[in-house]
This record gives structure tokens, C-alpha cells and sequence, in this order.
């Protein structure tokens, strides 16, 4: 697949690329929002799929945020409705928001290669992901909408502080503010700040998790999803019985006979 706006591709066997082309100056629009959504039906239809890495094109841009031109126009044609809006009438949510529930819930990992820019609506692309790279460099990472009278509108507040804790999430969304890779690592917004092109980093990793169980894979990642939105019993429950799950799985038990054969060590393939 390849759109305008998103392309999509293969990287071996068992790994698809989903590339942000930035072609509307860097930033999210209706067409990235129906072709993010088409990408993720492609990698729906793909069994042979094991994991999949999300990155810009490599233009000191992975998302720069959503096309405030856009926003606007929206909130003007709201406001002269005379629309207004109340937590205890929620608002349904929009395709951009859809195409990030379904990457967090995704039986897949997902890999965000962040190689530049990522704010507002590009951060929270990464924050839906499961694990978050970014290419070392002097450039922004995080949630700015406060400077302009918004607030982050694709889960951003709940994931971030899910992510990083109460605190450091308070102090990032009041005051708007936004981090060099480096100090973003610090504080837990990505996980690994790479020397030099992110990207092949990004798929090594994706190919440790596509030798993985896929199976164990995905019980893992919905476990550790339900951590942050689940109560204990609840997520002890689903953990035990996902345990079993995997414990009685053919492919499961041939791994655990190879090890008790000597045939693989515990730390599994790739490195520790």
C-alpha cells in the first residue's frame, strides 16, 4: 500500500513497516486518518505478520502533530451550531482515535521508530505503541496543546500518565511542554534514544519479538495493557488463565521440551 499520506510494507516474512509520509507538511489530516486505517486492515489480513514498526520518512519528522488548520476549521463550524459539550455526554470517537485503540488492543507488537518531530497527535501515534525508539537529536517530543487553548483530544492525557506517572505527566501537559530526545528518555516517554538512523534499530528489534511465541506475545501485551486500566484481581485472573492458555498450546510445549533437552536456553533468541 502506498498513499499520500501512509505506506505500507514488508520487511521480511514476518514484519510490516507502516511509514508517515508527512506530505501535508508533516502533520495529520483526513487522508492520514483513511489510510492509517487501511494500513491497519492490510496488517489485519496478514497472518504471516509477527510485528510491525510505525516511523516517519526520514526527514527529521516522524509526526509533527495534527494539522491545526484543520482543528480549526472544525471548532468554527462546531461553535456556530452552538454546540456545547459535557463529560456526561461523551463524544464518540473520531477514525484517528479508532486506528489507536486498535494498534493498543493490536495482537501484534508495535514498534514506534520515532525519527523526528513527534508532537500532539504524532506523540500520542507513539504512545499507543507498544515500545517508543527515537533517533538522537535536537528536536520535540511531547504534548504542546495547552499553548494553544487545547489539550491532547487522542488519548494523550490517559497514556502518558499510564506511561510516566501522575506527576510527570501534570507537569509536561500544564505547562505544554515538550522534550529533546534525551531528557524524554529520562523521564519515560520513550524507552531507548538511538545513535544514528533509528530505523534499523527499530526493526531488530521487531524481529526479536517476531522469534518470540506470538501467541505468548500478545497474552503479554494484553496482560500489561489491563495493568494500567484493570484492577489487581482482575489482571491476576486473566494472567493465570492466559498462563494455562499458553501451558497446554503445542507450540508451547515444544519450546519447553527443547529447553528441558538442552536444545534452548530460557533467554531465547536475540539478546538478552
Amino acid at each position: 500500500m502506498h498513499g499520500e499520506r501512509v505506506r505500507l510494507e514488508r520487511d521480511g516474512e514476518h514484519i510490516a513497516v507502516v511509514t508517515m509520509l508527512n506530505d501535508a507538511g508533516g502533520c495529520l489530516d483526513d487522508a492520514s486518518e483513511r489510510e492509517l486505517a487501511a494500513a491497519l486492515d492490510a496488517i489485519d489480513a496478514d497472518a504471516a505478520l509477527r510485528a510491525v514498526v510505525v516511523t516517519g520518512r526520514g526527514q527529521g519528522v516522524f509526526v509533527r502533530h495534527y494539522d491545526v488548520r484543520t482543528l480549526e476549521a472544525r471548532g468554527r463550524r462546531l461553535a456556530a451550531r452552538g454546540l456545547a459539550f459535557s463529560t456526561d455526554r461523551p463524544v464518540p470517537e473520531s477514525p484517528y482515535l479508532l486506528c489507536l485503540r486498535r494498534i493498543e488492543t493490536h495482537r501484534l507488537p508495535f514498534v514506534a521508530a520515532i525519527d523526528g518531530v513527534a508532537m500532539g497527535g504524532g506523540f500520542e501515534l507513539a504512545l499507543a505503541c507498544d515500545l517508543r525508539l527515537a533517533q538522537a537529536g535536537d528536536y520535540p517530543i511531547g504534548l504542546p496543546e495547552v499553548n494553544i487553548g487545547l489539550l491532547p483530544g487522542a488519548g494523550g492525557t490517559q497514556r502518558l500518565a499510564r506511561l510516566v506517572g501522575p506527576g510527570v505527566a501534570m507537569r509536561s501537559l500544564l505547562l505544554g511542554r515538550t522534550w529533546a530526545p534525551a531528557r524524554a528518555a529520562e523521564l519515560g516517554l520513550v524507552d531507548e534514544v538511538v545513535d544514528g538512523p533509528v530505523l534499523p534499530t527499530a526493526l531488530a528489534l521487531a524481529r526479536e519479538l517476531a522469534a518470540r511465541h506470538p501467541r505468548a506475545v500478545s497474552h503479554v501485551k494484553r496482560l500489561v495493557r489491563m495493568a494500567a486500566s484493570h484492577g489487581l484481581d482482575a489482571g491476576l485472573a486473566a494472567e493465570r488463565t492466559l498462563f494455562c492458555d499458553l501451558l497446554v498450546d503445542a507450540d508451547s510445549i515444544a519450546l519447553m521440551a527443547r529447553m528441558n533437552a538442552g536444545e534452548l536456553p530460557i533467554t531465547g533468541p536475540g539478546p538478552a
